[in-house]
């Protein structure tokens, strides 16, 4: 069963972390200046948070201790990066924020010691930044990776990769690339997962994707592959294992995205709260009107379900479970609770919601996102459904 008993280390990093933000990163919110062309945090303001935060010992939680980080577990990076998650700019601070983290979670999952010591340690140290390159225009694909259609032909002790990707997150930043492409007609084992570093030619960004939402750093762009060359050392695991790299990484993604959205949607009620105590409509408080109390009573118990529902999957990986079910469940949970807090809190706060006053704004363009990345909600019900179907009454088990 799962104990929700933290351990002393959780709760001091979970401390120190709510500290950190609250008195170094929270204020920048703020201030125009903090913010770049793509509203997210500079990139000076970031490095030098980033340096504070390496000699305060909070860098890398995710990481081994042997390689700079602070060994943390699932359920450890669930209250951990919910802290982080307060403040718009927190999680990349902390080199906690996607597409890195789910690349160095896969990268120190399943690569070779080589491999680690090439591709991951620079992530880790924050040298490099990275990005996951699988997305595809149509037909290619999407939510399906069996419709891929980039390919990559062995000639010798080579790859020569041709096709289209897009919506590849922090493409023009990013140094060290994790890409999936077709190697075989095989309906199970036709794709496999290669590494390559952007200098190399043979691949160009076509355009950054304009979205509706503030960026991540590199934003989402738009690749083509003419003939880059992958030395077959670079691929992970076997040929024919791209589908398994990509469930690895996607898998653990998913619930590192609602550790933070709940860290956001938490920020989004705390900014309503405040308003609502000292707001006075028609001769009271907002927070005495029974509407608005049930609205935020709505709120605070969907962010209470989504909390659970993600430390039970983070307490399931901890195990040595895939915890396919549980990620799902808090998946599609958190991304519809992320948009309602956030909306609620907007609605509360009123005009000031509306406006660049409280970065609730913010918060409500980035939301949208949620229930789109790292599979849509739609596909997480049908992997639900197919569980349900199989497994009958045992759906539920505890064990």
């Amino acid at each position: 069963m799962v104990d929700f008993t933290l351990s002393p280390e959780i709760q001091d990093f979970q401390k120190r972390i709510r500290a950190f933000v609250a008195e170094r990163v929270l204020p920048l919110e703020a201030d125009p200046s903090a913010y770049d062309a793509h509203e997210n945090i500079a990139i000076e303001r970031l490095e030098g948070l980033r340096a504070e935060a390496k000699r305060e010992g909070l860098w890398a939680l995710q990481m081994p201790k042997a390689r700079g980080g602070q060994g943390l577990g699932a359920v450890g990076m669930a209250v951990t990066y919910e802290e982080m998650g307060r403040s718009i700019f927190g999680p990349v601070v902390f080199n906690a924020a996607a597409p890195d983290d789910g690349n160095m979670l896969l990268l120190n999952r399943i690569g070779t010691d080589a491999q680690k010591d090439r591709w991951l340690q620079p992530i880790i140290d924050g040298d490099v930044r990275s990005a996951f390159v699988m997305t595809e225009p149509m037909p290619g694909s999407g939510s399906d990776p069996g419709a891929m259609l980039t390919r990559a032909t062995k000639k010798g002790s080579k790859w020569l990769v041709h096709g289209e990707k897009w919506f590849t997150t922090g493409a023009e930043t990013a140094k060290h690339f994790l890409l999936v492409a077709r190697t075989s007609d095989d309906p199970r084992r036709g794709l496999s997962a290669f590494l390559f570093h952007g200098d190399r030619p043979g691949w160009e960004i076509t355009r950054r994707i304009p979205i509706m939402g503030p960026e991540e750093h590199g934003g989402h762009c738009a690749l083509r592959f003419d003939g880059l060359e992958i030395e077959d050392a670079d691929r992970l695991l076997e040929i024919g294992d791209g589908l398994k790299v990509t469930q690895i990484r996607l898998g653990t993604a998913r619930l590192t995205q609602c550790m933070r959205w709940l860290g956001m949607a938490k920020r989004a009620m705390e900014i309503a709260s405040e308003h609502v105590r000292e707001r006075e409509s028609f001769g009271t408080k907002l927070a005495d009107h029974e509407g608005v109390q049930w609205m935020m009573g709505e709120a605070a118990t969907e962010i209470s379900v989504g909390r659970l529902l993600t430390l039970h999957a983070a307490w399931k990986l901890d195990q040595g479970d895939f915890a396919r079910k549980e990620v799902a469940m808090a998946k599609i949970q958190v991304a519809d609770t992320l948009h309602k807090a956030v909306d609620t809190a907007l609605q509360l706060c009123g005009a000031k919601g509306y406006s660049k006053d409280t970065p609730l704004e913010w918060m409500y363009r980035y939301a949208r996102q949620a229930r789109l990345v790292d599979g849509a909600s739609e596909v997480h019900k049908m992997v639900l459904a197919r569980f349900l179907l199989q497994e009958g009454a045992a759906f539920w088990s505890w064990a």
